[in-house]
């Protein structure tokens, strides 16, 4: 696990554990952080009602959602967020979710 010092304060940096389907209601998928001291965190992302780049959705509709998103609330620099989970997994630079996963791991350095 690697540890980074914030305002004197030694804390765990977050490890993508896995990405698995959810069981949250409108939610595609859940991604697990390891926060550190044996504890996780759950994250749901991806509205279940709509298509994403990895299913089907066009070109023309990743540049449209890509466009929308990179602005506005949220920050798409912090990993355990849905719009970074989903700007970078769903809508990625492929249509494999596992190779938008591995981007996602080394961008964030997970």
């Amino acid at each position: 696990m690697i540890i980074m010092k914030k305002n004197n304060h030694y804390m765990y940096m977050p490890k993508l554990k896995s990405v698995t389907r959810s069981e949250a209601k409108g939610k595609k998928w859940t991604a697990t952080f390891d926060v550190g001291d044996g504890k996780t965190k759950k994250v749901h992302f991806g509205a279940s009602s709509y298509k994403d780049y990895t299913i089907g959705a066009t070109d023309e509709q990743r540049a449209s959602y890509r466009a929308r998103h990179s602005k506005g609330k949220g920050s798409l620099s912090a990993p355990m967020t849905p719009k970074s989970l989903s700007y970078y997994i769903l809508w990625g630079n492929s249509r494999s979710r596992t190779a938008n996963i591995s981007s996602f791991k080394k961008r964030f350095n997970l």
